[in-house]
């Protein structure tokens, strides 16, 4: 009889379908949880990647527009009710609230400075909620995918001891494959955790330069907007 364990043992195939069709329904799921994770973490690095991308270039193309030296109330008739960029929608908010703090006689409704910087810290905390959308994902996937996977090779080894007591053989081979086994979903666990914790920190910290460039705009603009307001 052990000569026959021993046997089927060492016969057993050791890449990575065969050990999953072997593990357990517990395991199966955690791994397959954690391969669409691992797919998932890519998909959301990609999408930020040309949403970051975007973002950059229409900012760009707005700063030469806004610095052109054409006047401001054409440049927001010209972006019209339905801005395309970040930056044409902080600054059209602050236009419009600009337009609405005019009396019909001309004149400014007092704090019309207040107001204006109140708009545009609202547009741009919409924009920034924008830029981080998806990242919370990444930071749970990062921080939860290597506990995943270990309860995926904890519940593995649990059920390799359970098999040897069945089979009252604790030789190597015996033993090998349902460890194998177990140790994959920790592997996967790895393999969906370590991109995420990169990618989170990568994505955060180029999130918070365009979210910066947004502000320094804001600010600009804002002043200028308080000359105009000293003038007056």
């Amino acid at each position: 009889m052990e000569t026959e364990v021993l046997a089927a043992a060492s016969g057993a195939e050791y890449s990575m379908w065969s050990l999953f069709w072997r593990a357990t329904f517990i395991v199966k799921a955690v791994m397959i949880m954690l391969f669409v994770a691992s797919v998932m973490v890519w998909a959301v690095w990609l999408q930020k990647v040309v949403q970051f991308r975007a973002a950059r270039r229409r900012a760009a193309a707005f700063d030469r527009a806004f610095w052109s030296g054409d006047p401001l109330d054409e440049l927001y008739d010209k972006i019209g009710e339905t801005p395309r960029s970040a930056s044409e929608r902080i600054f059209s908010a602050a236009m419009s609230e600009w337009n609405r703090s005019h009396r019909d006689d001309g004149g400014l409704i007092a704090g019309a400075q207040a107001r204006i910087d109140r708009t545009m810290d609202v547009a741009i905390a919409k924009e920034r909620d924008r830029l981080t959308s998806g990242l919370t994902f990444l930071a749970t996937v990062g921080s939860v995918g290597p506990f995943v996977g270990l309860f995926g090779t904890v519940w593995g080894i649990m059920h390799a001891f359970q098999e040897i007591a069945i089979q009252q053989n604790t030789n190597l081979a015996v033993v090998a494959p349902g460890i194998a086994e177990a140790l994959l979903a920790t592997g996967l666990g790895l393999l969906a955790a370590i991109p995420a914790v990169i990618f989170y920190n990568k994505l955060t910290r180029d999130a918070d330069r365009i979210t910066g460039n947004y502000e320094a705009f804001a600010d600009e603009f804002a002043t200028i907007l308080s000359r105009q307001l000293d003038a007056a």
